[in-house]
């Protein structure tokens, strides 16, 4: 593939693997296919799909993936064990191209505690020739299935590197191609890291073809950082997860990774094969298969990380993206809103979002609205564009009124039978009463269809979260709702113990603030028809 003389970085994605060993983190077979044909195209070298020995669930998904997914090395985990590797090569039979990942610990404290058996020797030692001659009997018996077989030297960071020296020597002679130096718990500093590859490369007799790969964990915040150091020093795989998901504070972030390289590609001179447009995609995916969120400042994929909010960033990206920038949003495949509002907001990014949404402001009433603003964001974390619309046209009380009163809601899940809902939804402006039933895919799904056939107004939902905000058997639920006109998008929000009927107020919410919007919208038009009206009509 490549060697420590090339530019190029194998990219190894772990996230079905480690990345699932995350506590909750677990996902289904077919959630864990679609996650590798997403990798496939993202353009990931290596995909390890599982660890077939550990369940069946885990050798299904390794078999599966090996079958369908095509593009990737598909890569499956062993330890130095035979039935371990047997398990491996089985699941991975049917596969175009297969790798075998097969490795054993080498630290001292590893060897004293896991293998503290006498079995294993009785003197450290004598633990050292076992466990080297374990790692490459098992590399041998991986070849039996495979030419692409990776060996791992399980805490290699911890260490003692003439040993270390040894085992991997010993992993290659049985016929490795790839040797993983992993730092398992996120011990390393980038200088040391980096300067264990070194003294590797000096010290192990391998040829070209061998690769050198890393595989960080993020225990001290530093498994990217590693990661590129030891790149640096001539590795040429690296082991990564996408968001950085894994056990205990997780991985090497694939996107991190990919985009550091890339964005400082004039000091680094590596590539990667990462398609990094589409990483925001493949990172909601992994979010959501795997339940866990992305912290709202994540580097790269974070909802904020292409958001401005303090007054003096946002002039300046106003101007030039490129004064608080160092990739744009589309690189990464992110569609985010620049300017994000709130207290420590400027006149500049407000007036600009105002004008964005269309709703002109004259000079003589922006001190006016600007004070307002500021008030409300000293309530609020974040504004939003229907707050914005409030803001401006506060002072027209009939704007403000809702358009749409909740008076009954009620949902039902039954065994055998599609969930129900039923609503009754007052028109506020005509005073008409609406019921209306529908079935869903849920209790909310069901609800928020019967809500749409009472309302009947076009919409897209976009969001819909929940949350719990104390704890206990009736703990208080909080939903948060957004929608959206193919534009401007509306938030609601509702809280209560009973989440059903939360989720139907906060649904509300959000349409009361489209509707005003819309009747803005109306009036506007109104007025320019008008106008237009009587310019054609001749009248002065």
């Amino acid at each position: 593939m490549a060697d420590s003389a090339t530019n190029r970085v194998i990219i190894f994605d772990t996230t079905l693997r480690d990345g699932e060993q995350a506590p909750g983190g677990s996902m289904t077979v077919p959630e864990k296919v679609q996650i590798a044909h997403q990798l496939a195209r993202l353009g990931v070298d290596i995909i390890e799909a599982g660890f077939p020995i550990s369940s069946p669930g885990q050798a299904e998904a390794v078999r599966r993936i090996a079958t369908e997914v095509e593009g990737p090395v598909i890569c499956g985990l062993a330890r130095a064990k035979e039935a371990d590797v047997h398990a491996a090569g089985e699941a991975l039979e049917s596969g175009k191209r297969v790798r075998i990942h097969t490795f054993i610990a080498t630290s001292d404290i590893h060897l004293l505690s896991k293998f503290a058996d006498d079995r294993y020797g009785k003197s450290l030692a004598a633990k050292r020739e076992t466990i080297k001659e374990m790692a490459a009997d098992a590399v041998k018996l991986a070849r039996t299935y495979t030419d692409d077989v990776e060996f791992s030297a399980e805490d290699a960071g911890r260490t003692e590197i003439d040993y270390l020296v040894e085992v991997a020597q010993a992993a290659v002679n049985a016929g490795a191609t790839t040797i993983n130096i992993p730092d398992t718990t996120g011990y390393c500093t980038p200088s040391e890291y980096a300067g264990l590859f070194t003294e590797l490369m000096e010290r192990c007799h391998f040829g070209p073809e061998v690769i050198f790969s890393t595989h960080c964990h993020n225990d001290l915040g530093l498994a990217v950082a590693n990661s590129i150091s030891a790149v640096l020093a001539g590795a040429r795989q690296v082991e990564c997860t996408i968001n950085g998901i894994g056990e205990r504070a997780g991985n090497a972030a694939l996107e991190e990774f990919a985009m550091a390289l890339q964005v400082r590609k004039n000091r680094f001179g590596l590539d990667t094969g990462i398609d990094s447009k589409l990483l925001t995609e493949t990172s909601r995916m992994v979010s959501t298969f795997s339940g866990f969120s992305v912290q709202a400042n994540k580097a790269i994929v974070g909802k904020n990380a292409f958001s401005h909010e303090a007054g003096i960033h946002q002039d300046g990206v106003l101007k030039n993206r490129e004064t608080y920038e160092i990739m744009s949003a589309a690189d990464v495949g992110q569609q985010v809103e620049a300017i994000r509002l709130g207290r420590h907001s400027g006149r500049h990014g407000l007036f600009s979002r105002l004008t964005k949404l269309g709703i002109q402001v004259p000079e003589s009433k922006r001190d006016v609205i600007y004070d307002r603003f500021l008030k409300l964001a000293d309530a609020k974390k974040e504004i939003g564009e229907s707050d914005l619309y409030h803001l401006v046209h506060e002072d027209n009380p009939n704007m403000n009124a809702p358009h749409y009163e909740l008076e009954y809601a009620s949902a039902s899940v039954a065994t055998n039978a599609d969930p129900e809902a039923l609503v009754r939804i007052r028109h506020v402006r005509t005073g008409r009463i609406v019921e209306r039933g529908a079935t869903g895919d849920g209790p909310i799904d069901a609800l928020y269809r019967a809500i749409d056939h009472a309302v009947d107004e076009s919409h897209d939902l976009i969001n819909y979260n929940i949350r719990s905000v104390t704890e206990g058997a009736d703990a208080l639920g909080e939903v948060s709702v957004l929608i959206g006109i193919g534009g401007p998008c509306f938030n609601g929000r509702s809280s209560g113990t009973d989440v059903v009927l939360a989720s139907a107020q906060a649904y509300i919410n959000a349409l009361n603030s489209l509707a005003a919007f819309r009747t803005e919208e109306e009036a506007v038009r109104f007025v320019g028809d008008g106008i237009m009206r009587a310019f054609e009509g001749g009248v002065a």
